[in-house]
């Protein structure tokens, strides 16, 4: 679909929304952010992955990166309450080794990738720097991020911890870093949303997800086009 067609479909696919709904989407996209991405390496247990989803929804964050090693991505629809829908989810899962391809990707892009463990002394959260855009990468449940990202990471960021128990829970873990990082982020980086062309673009996601039958009302929309 062309950048023609998305313009042209944007008005007619509003028309079957309220101007309520309208300004609540708009209200929404204005806070998204694409400055941090979460990416999710390998996680098996779909309530946690629909737990980070629902977390990542919550806190302005559009881009969420899975890599599908040895585990395909699964979503609990109870626990995600259709937060996929909001999303832009890319899924890594077509290649030989899909970690170091998502990572080469992200870097392409210019994310720096931070790596989540509780074993490098490297960042606290709350010092992490977040003036340049980055991925924070988590690993699986049971051994935590792989030595490929441990390799390409630019840096590693803990959560303090003052008990026995070394690690919270992925979904956790994940909440309370997206918490304090978009926090800073917003309260300290000039334009973090998204730019006018992203927004766009997941605006007309949205609208689809939105609609419904929208996949039929576009093609008959394109078909009288022609």
């Amino acid at each position: 679909m062309t950048e023609e067609n998305i313009h042209q479909l944007i008005p007619y696919l509003e028309g079957f929304i309220t101007d309520k709904r309208k300004e609540r989407l708009k209200q929404v996209l204005a806070q998204r952010s694409a400055h941090m991405c979460v990416v999710l390496e390998n996680v098996f247990q779909a309530h946690n992955t629909s737990a980070v989803l629902r977390s990542c929804d919550c806190f302005g964050i559009q881009h969420v990166h899975f890599i599908e090693n040895n585990n395909s991505l699964k979503i609990s629809e109870d626990v995600a309450l259709g937060s996929s829908n909001w999303l832009s989810i890319h899924r890594h899962k077509n290649h030989e080794n899909n970690t170091l391809q998502a990572l080469a990707e992200l870097k392409k892009e210019g994310y720096k990738i931070v790596a989540t463990s509780p074993h490098k002394n490297d960042f606290n959260l709350h010092e992490l720097p977040v003036d340049k855009k980055f991925a924070l990468v988590f690993g699986t449940e049971l051994e935590g991020i792989s030595d490929d990202v441990i390799k390409e990471a630019d840096a590693f960021v803990k959560i303090p911890m003052h008990g026995f128990t070394e690690s919270f829970n992925i979904s956790v873990s994940a909440a309370i870093c997206m918490y304090e990082l978009s926090r800073r982020i917003r309260e300290t980086v000039p334009g973090y949303g998204l730019s006018e062309s992203e927004k766009t673009l997941v605006y007309f996601e949205w609208l689809k997800n939105t609609v419904q039958k929208s996949e039929s009302l576009i093609l008959d929309f394109l078909s009288k086009q022609k």
